[in-house]
């Protein structure tokens, strides 16, 4: 098994693509070892010292690390645990995780988060999922016109992020939704 890696825009966060579906059901965020209960393969790479995040998307896994580590003292043990994970014949994740549910909105706020979702789920999403990243809706605030926004796996912690959120996702939905006044990162 060939398994191929990719510099992101977070140095911290390394992606590795083995070539195979990884998570079909939508991207999964393991912030911790704990998390990793749903997936033995998400599990193993928290074994590995340095390792602070793990991410998987449709056809991809990134990997989080701490600034005590370089990439070149785990790489290989990731490997390793990502080659002994998807060959091992278990499933690479459990039950499927349920979505945070946002707040319920009425009329002109619900109009206006329906095309929040629509945009972020068709624009934003695909594009940050090629950086190993995710972006999720959080809430929207009708009265200040702002938009907060869930930022998993390279986009968490990325030094661009800012960037990507004012420059990029923030113009976006303004361009589009009037009501739009900012963008803003929920941790």
């Amino acid at each position: 098994m060939f398994i191929q890696t990719e510099a992101t825009p977070n140095p911290n966060t390394l992606k590795f693509l083995p070539g195979r579906t990884i998570s079909p059901d939508g991207p999964r965020e393991f912030e911790s070892a704990e998390d990793a209960d749903a997936s033995p393969l998400a599990a193993d790479l928290f074994l590995v010292d340095g390792v602070s995040g793990v991410f998987f998307g449709e056809d991809f896994i990134a990997v989080t690390k701490t600034d005590e580590y370089e990439w070149d003292q785990i790489k290989p043990f990731l490997l390793g645990a990502i080659m002994d994970g998807l060959q091992s014949g278990e499933p690479i994740l459990g039950a499927s995780e349920s979505e945070v549910s946002h707040a319920a909105y009425d009329g002109e706020s619900a109009d206006v988060v329906n095309e929040i979702i629509e945009l972020i789920d068709t624009r934003v999403r695909p594009a940050v999922a090629n950086d190993g990243g995710d972006i999720l809706f959080h809430s929207y605030a009708a009265d200040s016109g702002i938009v907060r926004l869930r930022m998993r796996g390279a986009c968490s912690g990325c030094p661009s992020s800012t960037m990507t959120l004012k420059a990029g996702i923030e113009n976006l939905l303004k361009h589009y939704i009037p009501e739009i006044q900012g963008v803003e990162a929920v941790e």
